[in-house]
């Protein structure tokens, strides 16, 4: 038994005759004919009543391989269609947006899990500001953006990729650089290095610090996470910011990081873009979230959602 054998039996059977099947699978109506003999003879049981010469009504093996018989050419050909995708991948390039540190921090892991699943695909990587980032999704020259908020903006689609705990870091000369943590009260007066204003853990901290009465000095606002860790390693002011994007200085001794006692802040990454509509963006989705649920952890997992388009933006 041959897919071809099956072809010229569900040809017959659907279009009622020898000679419709036989133009259906470019084959003479004696091939047809030949065919459908050995594959009775393959099974050992007739396929058609030939009670009645002129109608084609099929015995019970009949119709029991008839059902198989669909099924396994419908899988034949959505195997065939998946294996061209994924030929057609590496004609395809997948432009890659980064808004921070952090995200470039989480890029070469998932990139490495990508290329494992799909070697063809080409990958082009840019570090934007979250404002390019946005129009450039919305305009097309992005496939995908990485960013710490969710866009306000009709049309996109986010998935959670990681989430991190945000810590306060401080130069080791700092007056509570010697303590295990701190409480909100620590932190009165203190100069504020602001980073990511348009984050919701941002808002969070300073909600937090503003309901407690806490005064603080804003001395520099920047959405530059580099910059941001060299003024407070000099000692100009104190930070919030994720954990895995200081890792490198506080093993350096260049930063202290301490959890707030009175702030459970954490920061999530996005994987945000429009419509996809390339093989390859299709399957950079897949392997991203294959990676995510496989290695950053059941916290993540769970919190995992859709984002879609509603009322005007990209909601829950």
């Amino acid at each position: 038994m041959d897919f071809k054998q099956l072809e010229m039996f569900v040809a017959v059977v659907e279009e009622g005759n020898f000679t419709k099947a036989a133009e259906r699978v470019f084959r003479t109506q004696s091939a047809v004919s030949i065919a459908l003999l050995k594959l009775e003879k393959e099974i050992g049981s007739p396929l058609f009543d030939r009670s009645n010469r002129n109608s084609y009504v099929l015995t019970e093996v009949g119709r029991l391989l008839f059902d198989y018989a669909r099924r396994l050419l419908a899988l034949r050909d959505e195997a065939l269609a998946h294996l061209q995708a994924i030929r057609n991948i590496g004609q395809d390039r997948i432009r890659i947006g980064v808004q921070e540190v952090e995200g470039l921090h989480l890029l070469p892991p998932v990139l490495r899990a990508v290329s494992e699943l799909y070697p063809g695909i080409k990958v082009d990587v840019a570090r934007k500001s979250w404002a390019d980032l946005v129009h450039d999704l919305r305009t097309g020259s992005l496939t995908f953006a990485i960013l710490s908020f969710l866009p306000r903006e009709n049309g996109l689609t986010a998935t959670v990729l990681s989430r991190d705990d945000i810590v306060l870091i401080m130069s080791p000369t700092h007056r509570l650089a010697q303590r295990s943590d701190v409480r909100l009260e620590d932190l009165n007066a203190e100069s504020l290095v602001a980073y990511n204003r348009d984050s919701d853990w941002y808002q969070h901290v300073v909600g937090a610090l503003d309901r407690c009465r806490i005064r603080f000095n804003v001395v520099v606002a920047i959405d530059d996470l580099g910059t941001i860790k060299k003024l407070v390693s000099a000692n100009l002011g104190i930070a919030f910011v994720p954990r895995t994007s200081v890792e490198d200085e506080i093993a350096r001794g260049e930063l202290v990081a301490l959890p707030v006692r009175d702030i459970k802040g954490e920061q999530t990454l996005w994987l945000v873009h429009r419509h996809i509509d390339s093989e390859a963006g299709r399957a950079f989705l897949r392997a991203v979230k294959r990676f995510r649920d496989a290695h950053l952890g059941r916290r993540v997992h769970q919190g995992t959602r859709r984002f879609r388009q509603r009322g005007g933006g990209v909601r829950a």
